[in-house]
């Protein structure tokens, strides 16, 4: 279980979180919605401790790791999996070795132990021959899919997605976001997907979390979100240019 009590952060001067709220229970998948620049790329960085609140709690498994010391920190992150945006693949190793790297970095297993893992993890996202390439010689799905395996290789009991599905086409969006869901029911991690994709995250996910303005506006299943009739809500999941959220703002 992941409980975010007030968090609030300010950034050059600007408050940006104002006081989160979220509850996020074992093995859910959960998206955060919510415009540009509204901090939910800095909330998930304070849930792996790369960001510390100005104050408020972030409570995992009912320890507080706020409060955590560098090595607290570097202990609890081993329960973490990432997806970066743009992927973070090592241009310089291949797809293997990108994918093996975090074994090889937290875990003291033989090279035998190494290979099946990390098969598995590239039979897991449909990348099985593939894994003496390098990232400069894959299309920007198959990227994605390797960012996946990486992040699913050490089985961990949490992954964090920031906006997986940046910069694909609709029909590889959409593979992408099946895909995340096929895993999260094949390793039952608890998943936390920062997305803008509207309304496609809807069709994968057990929660939605809105952030606006530094605080979570509204939460709830995917279907009640998209039938919500708090404004801001409205206007986001729409697309509508007039609201309580000014376009010209923006």
């Amino acid at each position: 279980m992941i409980e975010i009590i007030e968090l609030k952060k300010r950034l050059n001067g600007q408050l940006v979180l104002k006081g989160v709220n979220l509850r996020i229970e074992d093995r859910e998948l959960v998206a955060i919605i919510g415009r540009s620049g509204t901090g939910k790329s800095v909330l998930i960085k304070h849930l792996i401790g790369l960001f510390k609140p100005d104050s408020g709690s972030i409570i995992i498994d009912g320890m507080d790791i706020v409060r955590f010391s560098t090595r607290q920190l570097c202990k609890i992150r081993e329960r973490f999996g990432v997806v970066f945006q743009g992927g973070a693949l090592f241009d310089s190793m291949s797809i293997y070795d990108n994918i093996a790297f975090p074994l090889r970095e937290r875990l003291r297993l033989s090279e035998k132990e190494i290979e099946d893992r990390v098969s598995r993890a590239l039979d897991d996202v449909g990348l099985l021959g593939h894994e003496h390439k390098f990232p400069a010689e894959l299309s920007g799905g198959m990227k994605k899919r390797a960012a996946l395996a990486r992040a699913l290789v050490t089985e961990p009991s949490i992954v964090l997605f920031d906006e997986p599905t940046t910069g694909l086409d609709p029909i590889t969006l959409n593979a992408i976001f099946r895909l995340i869901k096929k895993t999260h029911r094949k390793y039952n991690f608890t998943g936390i997907i920062v997305s803008h994709d509207i309304p496609e995250i809807f069709y994968i996910v057990d929660k939605v979390a809105m952030l606006e303005d530094g605080k979570i506006v509204e939460y709830g299943t995917a279907e009640q979100i998209q039938h919500s009739s708090h404004p801001v809500v409205r206007q986001f999941i729409t697309g509508a240019t007039e609201g309580p959220i000014e376009a010209t703002a923006l």
